[in-house]
Order: C-alpha cells, then structure tokens, then sequence
C-alpha cells in the first residue's frame, strides 16, 4: 500500500470547512460515560475518519445530536452508505460498547476527545485522534515532552547519543515520547527509564500488543515509573505496516519538538519529520558521518534549518521560558550535581592501568568485538584481566555491551 505524506499530515487540498477542535471540548469536567461510548462508536465507524467525524460533530453541535439524527440527516451530510448506516442503525454504538469491554478487561482507559485529560498539544493538529487507548499514567499525556525518533538499525554513535539525550533530559522533567520501535525509539525509552523520568510510547498496534515482542519488558518498566503506553487503534490491533507512519502524527503533535538522531533517505522518520515542520514543531537533529546512509535524514534537516543538536542545552535553551521555570524552577538551566553538557566530561574517578588501556581501545561510534580486543591486549594483559576490567568499567557505565560480545565505549 502507497502511503501518501500528505494524507497522513496535511489538510485535504479541497478542505473548505475548518474545524476548531477548541470548540469541540470546552468542557470543565471529564466527559460522561455515554459521551465516552459516542466518540468511541465514532472512532470504530466504517469509512469515517477522524476529520469527517469532526465535522459532523461541528454540524450536529454536539456528539450525542449524532446519533440522534435520522439515516437521511446523516446521508444528507455526504457521508458513504457504510458509514450512515452503521450510525444510523445503531451497529456503531454496538462495536463501542463491545470495545469497552475489551479496554475494561485489559486495565485501558479511554480518553475521548472532549476529554479535559486529552493531550492539548495533540488538539492543535488537523487530524487528531478521536480516542486514545491509554496504559498507565493519563496525567503524563498533558506533560511537556519532546519526542526522540530515528531508525531502526543504529550504529552504537545512534543508539548510544539517543539514550545518552533522553537520560539528560528526562532528568530534567521532560517527557520523552517515541514509538517503542527497535533502535533509537528503544533507546530514547531505555534512557528515560535510566534517569527514572517518565515516557510515552506510542503503539502502532494496539495498546494491549507490544510490538516488537522483545519490548515487552521495556513496556512494563515504562509503567512502573508512572510513564504511559497509547495507541489510537482499537484493542487487540495487529502490527499492520500501514499504521506505523499513521501514528507518528501522533509522535509529533504530542510534542513540544522532535529530536532526529538517526534516519536513512527513505524512512519512517522522515514522515515524523514532516508532520512536525507541518504542525509548526520545533525540529532537532543530531549531525552523524557523512558516509554513513543512517546520516542522510539527520544531516539533511540541519540543511534546511532544524536546531543542531550535540547536547541536552541545545534542546534546552529552544524551550519556553514559563516551560523550563516549571520543570526547573530553582536552576533552569544548570546541570543537577555539577553535571556538564559536554560529550567529554571530566573523570572525577581514575581508572586502573587495565582499564585505562582497554578505555583507549574502545569508540563511541563503533563495536570492538572481545576477541579483538584479547588479541590487541594480550601481550600486556591476561584474558581474564581484561574480562574484569571489562565488568568494572561496565558497572561504572564507562563502557556498553552489544549484542554478540561487542563493547563500546559510553557518551
């Protein structure tokens, strides 16, 4: 299936009928449960997408006046047979109340568009969610919180600074918000959990479905720490390839700005990219090696002006005034515990000469496999000496194991 950027992002060229979602939800309370059931039938309507459904609840003046229409009022209206029928006979609200079962039985809670605990940030853009599945904290949806994006294979330079600028900025109370995918949307979860700060995933497939399966674990820890997992698509959805760049608008509406690490010329990515510039979204890219294909997407958006990024001051400073007061109202913008910014920190606690040596070996940017690292030591240093260098400056966090028995040397 052909997916078009600008069917996922913008407005239909066509468009003549703005809608103002602000008028949807000027509501002081949560919505009731039946206004909860309405959206939700909404949502699970044949042929009806989020902005149609938007414009009908303009037209009727509310959600409940929807279904309080006659077939003809709604056919009227120029919506397909499918979906005026569905409304009309009542086969929607029935497909809601069976989906709220489900979402009961599996711990989610629906947040519904006039919901006051609806993410505002996601109200702005043009085809917000009409629900979202939530699990866990409904509160950290409303948050501010930026967004860290980027391929699926990272080099250790990619995962690593993801991780590294999550850490940093998480431990400064922003919410980080990625897709839970394999790579740097992994790696900017792992790192908010390391810094015990909260993050956001949000699932292409439904909330109840970790994907990939290996993530699992990666999902409960988001929960532990009071961070969310969300999904627009209903319970039990599958991993169809065609929900993954429909959900980054998503990513991106959620945001305060998204941060680019890692993406090749053709990827999903570049679709996060896109929505952000469209949804007026502060963008951050981290520049890599020009000969690597992973520094295409990043490269190319400083090119054409998206905020460097070599540090969390750079993302930092862009932040609104009254945003960094409320996250750091005592030291805005200084590092917690005399911390610095720099890629290079000083090393308050010296090393063994092992260490030292097998340190000087190792890159941030590329894997040294073991044997190689024996083989080079070697004449200097026992195997099993390297070994426990090795833990000892894995336990400090100086050096990362890869998969396969290969180190890196930490940000």
């Amino acid at each position: 299936m052909r997916l078009s950027l600008d069917s996922i992002c913008s407005p239909d060229v066509d468009r003549k009928i703005e809608v103002s979602v602000s008028t949807l939800t000027s509501v002081a309370d949560r919505p009731t449960g039946e206004q909860t059931l309405q959206w939700l039938a909404l949502g699970l309507t044949p042929g009806l997408g989020p902005s149609r459904a938007r414009r009908l609840v303009e037209h009727f003046g509310s959600v409940a006046a929807v279904f309080r229409a006659s077939l003809t009022e709604l056919e009227a209206k120029g919506l397909l047979a499918v979906s005026a029928q569905s409304l009309g006979t009542g086969k929607s609200l029935e497909l809601a109340q069976e989906e709220l079962a489900k979402t009961a039985a599996a711990g989610v809670v629906i947040v519904s568009l006039d919901d006051p605990a609806y993410p505002a940030r996601l109200k702005e853009i043009y085809d917000p969610p009409l629900v979202l599945y939530v699990r866990g904290n409904v509160q950290v949806l409303s948050q501010p919180g930026i967004a860290v994006v980027g391929t699926r294979h990272p080099t250790p330079y990619g995962s690593g600074m993801a991780e590294r600028l999550a850490i940093d900025l998480a431990a400064r109370g922003l919410i980080i918000i990625s897709g839970m995918a394999r790579g740097v949307d992994s790696s900017a979860h792992r790192g908010a959990i390391a810094a015990k700060g909260k993050t956001v995933a949000v699932f292409g497939t439904g909330v109840d479905v970790p994907y990939p399966k290996e993530n699992t674990r990666l999902a409960d820890q988001i929960l532990v720490l009071g961070g969310a997992l969300i999904s627009e698509f209903p319970i039990q959805t599958f991993p169809a390839p065609q929900n993954f760049p429909i959900r980054n608008r998503i990513i991106s509406g959620m945001s305060m700005g998204v941060l680019v690490v890692e993406a090749a010329e053709y990827s999903g990515t570049r679709i996060t990219a896109r929505c952000a510039l469209e949804q007026n979204r502060e963008v951050f890219a981290v520049p890599g090696n020009v000969t690597n294909k992973n520094s295409w997407g990043p490269n190319t958006l400083i090119k054409q002006g998206a905020k460097l990024v070599a540090t969390w001051e750079d993302v930092w400073e862009e932040l609104p005034e009254n945003v960094r007061l409320a996250l750091a109202p005592a030291k805005g913008d200084e590092s917690p515990a005399g911390e610095t910014a720099s890629l290079f920190p000083s090393d308050d606690n010296p090393l063994s000469p092992h260490e030292r040596k097998i340190l000087a070996l190792l890159k941030a940017d590329e894997a040294t496999q073991i044997d190689e690292l024996v083989e080079r030591l070697e004449p200097n240093m026992s195997s099993s000496e390297i070994f426990a260098a090795l833990f000892e400056l894995e336990l400090a966090g100086k050096v990362r194991q890869l998969p396969g028995k290969n180190f890196v040397k930490s940000f």
